[in-house]
């Protein structure tokens, strides 16, 4: 029992010799962490001077930001009396053990670096790959690209996958070519209809007449001979330009009276006349 009450004895003492040490070092905590944020709004608002692409501004920052929190730690650890010698070691022995568990984050870390050297895209731009992910870039930071999608839902995609996948960047166009099939039947005059669409797309503004929109015949059908229609569309008309393509393609074509079949069968009845 005496063995029990000296332990708690010493161990109060020490607590007690500690507590200006723990003080100071929470002191320096607080402080440590105001005078980090000051430094990430003065950081900030010089990038916004220097007209820094959003998309670096945001990595900049998240990367100033765990580098100063890593020296806060250190220098308030060290305040309180902890050994600098043995913290690195922690630090070095924990870094392996979360880098062997962590792969896949530190694959994304360089993945997001390899984004803003090369700059595939921007924040801003709608980007799409062939894993499905497409959208609006809303932020880039150090493990995931944020994506606005076309519904508006938010779509966070790993920098790593991202990085290393086939890109296609719609914000580095100025145009982009839509096609579209119309099949009419096979006792129209194919000429007229061509005739009729190019003239029904030379009336829309959004419709771009250099490169010139083309209409061909792309296959004789079953049902049709169908009629593949290709044109160019400025980058900001482009998505509501291609619902209205079809319908005053189709309204044209039906003033005209020229048929747009649908699939049908015929159907021959045989008689049996010696019965």
């Amino acid at each position: 029992m005496e063995k029990v009450l000296l332990g708690l004895e010493r161990m109060v003492e020490a607590i007690l010799t500690s507590l200006p040490k723990i003080a100071v070092g929470l002191i320096i905590l607080g402080l440590g962490t105001y005078l980090i944020k000051l430094i990430l709004n003065l950081i900030r608002k010089r990038l916004e001077r220097k007209k820094v692409e959003l998309s670096l501004r945001g990595f900049l920052l998240s990367v100033v930001k765990v580098i100063l929190y890593i020296i806060l730690f250190v220098i308030v650890a060290a305040t309180m009396g902890f050994q600098v010698a043995g913290i690195a070691t922690i630090f070095a022995s924990a870094g392996l053990a979360v880098g062997l568990a962590l792969q896949g984050s530190l694959s994304n870390f360089a993945g997001g670096v390899l984004i803003l050297l090369f700059k595939p895209f921007k924040v801003g731009d709608y980007i799409s790959n062939p894993s499905g992910t497409e959208g609006t870039v809303e932020n880039i930071d150090l493990l995931y690209t944020t994506l606005i999608g076309s519904t508006g839902l938010k779509i966070f995609s790993p920098n790593g996958p991202l990085a290393n996948s086939v890109i296609t960047n719609y914000s580095e166009i100025t145009s982009r070519r839509y096609d579209f099939v119309v099949g009419i039947g096979y006792s129209e005059n194919i000429k007229e209809a061509q005739t009729i669409i190019l003239a029904t797309l030379a009336k829309h503004k959004a419709v771009l007449q250099t490169p010139a929109p083309l209409v061909f015949v792309s296959n004789l059908g079953d049902n049709s001979v169908d009629l593949s229609v290709r044109s160019w569309i400025g980058k900001a008309d482009y998505w509501n330009t291609v619902y209205e393509i079809q319908q005053i393609v189709k309204v044209a074509l039906d003033e005209a009276n020229i048929e747009i079949p649908f699939p049908q069968r015929d159907l021959h009845i045989v008689s049996d006349k010696t019965k």
